[in-house]
Order: structure tokens, then C-alpha cells, then sequence
């Protein structure tokens, strides 16, 4: 369908291509030998190929000869139909498999060619869950304020009534004073964290370059708690600048590489940072206005994955799988990721798990230079 004319069945050819191209889904034809003639711009976008590249590619070498797409071309071909899998891990190449509605049928009655339709269905149900996870680290901003200033006027009596403890105390009762202290200083830590939550002030934007980000937050962490860790990073040079706040995404980044390095391996740990533009990502804020979210991060390991029984809460505050974990170090990365008007979300399993982030671009406003 590339070479010749499409099969518009009625349409005037301009019309063809105007519904073809927005089509919001990705769409591909295929040919007799199973490979793609046809691809509109959303399916450029999932496979991260242009369509002149994907041309005469096969079905198997771009998504997998075990794959539910070949199995589902091979199966509407022999049956000369139409068939629908629902709700189906969509994998491509060593992407992190996306959930997925899946339609192939003939193009016309006349026609062998195929039609094969892609539907993402896990994004929606994650930028639903990422807006239910701003709700819950609202809820706790009121409340980690007040807790903050209530607490910190005891903990300061409490480590300077130690402190004159220790003074004429004797060598086993100085070892208890000099716990009240370690513990009073650990708490006060852990105050300074929720603290973070009371502040409520706007991010202030600015044009960020992502990928200094990413690199200055993977040269922080070689250096310290990921040197058994095994880097390597994808980055698109094309993509624009993000509008955020350096410093508060360098904490994001830092936070999530963090996590990763402690998950992994301590001789085959893995981390990998992918960078992409998808300009089909948007969702309504207060029903107003609708956020366009194209700059994509993925932080991606191969550690030993989140529990099943924690991934949908590891945003909410207090929720942790670490033994001395305070549980408010993902819900401050969702904070601030959301004060961005971005999303994150997260997809794990054994042997892999991918934080994936989304951000608006840097638009000057007009008649700033």
C-alpha cells in the first residue's frame, strides 16, 4: 500500500490519508509475506521508527516470532478474518511490554492485505492511578506540617536533656545517652523529609536540559552507592528541553537510581536510562485545560522487581518494602513529578522493573527571550 494506490473504499484519497494520519491509534498494513507496507504517525511513535525504515519489516522481526501479534497475523490470515485479543502485553525489542488491545483484519474484501490496529490500554489506567496518587500525597500535606512543627520542639528537649545526661553520667549510662541522641538525630532526619510535603509553593519552570540531569545524577551515584552498578543510557538527541526545575528533578533522578541500585545485583546490577518523545500522551487537568506530557524517562533495572501486593501503593506515603525504609521517598518523587504537571508510574517484575516519567516541554511565553 506504500507503492500503490490505498484501498480507500469510497474515500477520496486526500481523505484517506487525513483519517489515516489521525488516526489516534497505531496502525499498520501488511502484506501477503507479513510485512509492513504501511504505517501511520502513532505507530511510528510506539515502535520508535520512521516509516520509510519500517517499510518491508516483518511483523516477526519487529515484535517477535513468539509474539502475540504474529500469533494473532498468523491466526487472521488462516481464518481470512477478523480477530481481537484484549488486554495483551505488547512487547518491542527490549522495551518494557505495554497492555494492549490488539485488532487484525483484512483491509477490504478485495484486498490480502492486513490491517493491524495496536490499542494501549495501560497508560490511561496509569496516569489514573498516578492522578489518585496526588490525591493521597495531598492528603498528608496539612497533616506532615503540623506533625513537623508539633515534633520538633520535643525532640530538640529531648537531645539536650541527654546531652547534660552525658556530662556526669558514667561510661555504660553515656551509651545509652549517645543513642537518645543518634535516635533524636534519625527522627529529626525523617522530619525533615515529611517536611517536604508541607511546602506547597508552585514549581518555578524553567528550560531544563533532561539528559544533563540524568548525567550529572548517574555520575553522583558511580561515585558513591552505585559503583557495583552497571550503567548504560538511550538517549533521543532530538528531544527538547523539559519545563521544571533542575534541582528538583536531579532529586528525582538521584531518588530513582537510588532505589534501583539497592535492588540490583551487587555483581550484575544493571541500570539503563531511555529517553523518548511521544507527543500522544495528554490528560485533562480540573476538567480546564489538558497537559501535553511528550518527554518520556525510563529508569529501567534488573533487580529483584516490587511485590505484586505493593505496586499500586509504592506513591502513598508510609508504604515500603525496605526494613529501614521511612516509605516517603517515592511519594516526594511523585510530589514533585506532579508539581511539574508530569506523571510517573512503574511496571515491575523479576528481573526487571522501569520507572517511567512523563513531562511537559519548555514553551517561552512570548516576548521573553
Amino acid at each position: 500500500m506504500s507503492s500503490a494506490e490505498p484501498v480507500t473504499n469510497g474515500f477520496a484519497p486526500e481523505n484517506f490519508e487525513q483519517i489515516w494520519a489521525n488516526l489516534p491509534f497505531p496502525a499498520f498494513v501488511l502484506g501477503t509475506d507479513n510485512h509492513l507496507r504501511l504505517s501511520n504517525s502513532a505507530g511510528e511513535q510506539m515502535v520508535k521508527i520512521s516509516a520509510k525504515i519500517l517499510r518491508n519489516r516483518s511483523v516477526e522481526s519487529l515484535f517477535g516470532a513468539d509474539s502475540v501479534i504474529a500469533e494473532t497475523v498468523a491466526q487472521a490470515r488462516n481464518k481470512a478474518g477478523s480477530l481481537m485479543q484484549y488486554n495483551v502485553d505488547v512487547a518491542l525489542n527490549d522495551l518494557t511490554p505495554v497492555r494492549c488491545n490488539v485488532h487484525v483484519g483484512p483491509v477490504s474484501s478485495d484486498s490480502d492485505d492486513l490491517l493491524l490496529i495496536i490499542q494501549p490500554t495501560g497508560v490511561a489506567q496509569k496516569m489514573s492511578r498516578s492522578l489518585t496518587h496526588m490525591a493521597a500525597a495531598r492528603s498528608v500535606v496539612a497533616m506532615s506540617a503540623m506533625l513537623a512543627h508539633e515534633l520538633r520542639n520535643p525532640l530538640a528537649g529531648i537531645s539536650g536533656a541527654a546531652q547534660l545526661l552525658a556530662m556526669n553520667a558514667s561510661p555504660e549510662d553515656r551509651e545509652l545517652t549517645e543513642l537518645i541522641e543518634q535516635e533524636t538525630k534519625r527522627i529529626g532526619k525523617l522530619i525533615d523529609k515529611v517536611e517536604h510535603f508541607g511546602d506547597d509553593r508552585p514549581t518555578q519552570r524553567s528550560a531544563v536540559n533532561i539528559h544533563d540531569v540524568l548525567d550529572r545524577a548517574v555520575r553522583a551515584a558511580q561515585a558513591g552507592f552505585a559503583k557495583h552498578v552497571s550503567f548504560s543510557v538511550d538517549y533521543d538527541p532530538s528531544l527538547p528541553d523539559a519545563a521544571g526545575d533542575s534541582d528538583q528533578l536531579l532529586q528525582v533522578f538521584q531518588n530513582l537510581i537510588k532505589n534501583a541500585a539497592e535492588a540490583v545485583d551487587s555483581t550484575h546490577g544493571r541500570i539503563r536510562l531511555r529517553t523518548s518523545y511521544n507527543s500522544g500522551v495528554k490528560f485533562a487537568v480540573a476538567g480546564k485545560r489538558t497537559e501535553t506530557l511528550p518527554l518520556q524517562i525510563d529508569i529501567t533495572d534488573n533487580g529483584h522487581g516490587i511485590a505484586e501486593t505493593l505496586i499500586s501503593e509504592i506513591f502513598d506515603p508510609f508504604v515500603t518494602s525496605k526494613s529501614n525504609g521511612s516509605g516517603l521517598g517515592l511519594p516526594l518523587v511523585s510530589k514533585i513529578v506532579l508539581g511539574h504537571g508530569g506523571l510517573i508510574d512503574c511496571d515491575s517484575m523479576p528481573g526487571r522493573t522501569t520507572f517511567t516519567l512523563r513531562l511537559p516541554v519548555w514553551r517561552a511565553k512570548k516576548g521573553i527571550h
